[in-house]
């Protein structure tokens, strides 16, 4: 598989349809993990934790990449998530509104597997969303 089409299948099996078995083909045993809505995590099943955790609070929870630039073995993919809130986020109960957010993704792929990603989400848009900070100009 080409960087492309392994970051395609990272968000499309592994994000949006939960297939575990895919994410441990195409992620590095020693991945290195930072989503916008945690800490870090480290290897296949600490991902996997992260994701049912997400779609747990997030139901019918999808990732839809709108750009990608490819480097070799470096990935950046800009990026659009939306979910149902349907439990406890960001210590918030559940309100069963639909929510969304942007953000951007990196990811360093060799041997054809993704050895690390880091992803930056307009986490303050997804707050205000959930009734926890104002909107700030300056």
């Amino acid at each position: 598989m080409t960087p492309t089409e392994i970051v395609e299948s990272f968000y499309a099996d592994v994000w949006n349809h939960r297939d575990y078995d895919q994410a441990r083909r195409i992620i590095a045993p020693d991945f290195r993990f930072r989503g916008s809505l945690d800490d870090e995590r480290r290897g296949v099943e600490g991902f996997i934790d992260y994701n049912r955790g997400v779609h747990r609070a997030l139901g019918d929870y999808t990732c839809t990449i709108r750009e990608m630039i490819v480097d070799g073995g470096r990935v950046a993919a800009k990026m659009y998530f939306e979910g149902v809130h349907l439990d406890d986020f960001f210590g918030v109960p559940a309100t069963g509104r639909t929510l969304h957010w942007m953000g951007a993704a990196f990811f360093e792929i060799s041997d054809s597997q993704i050895q690390s990603l880091w992803v930056l989400g307009d986490i303050d848009g997804l707050k205000r969303q959930l009734g926890l900070t104002e909107a700030a100009w300056i």
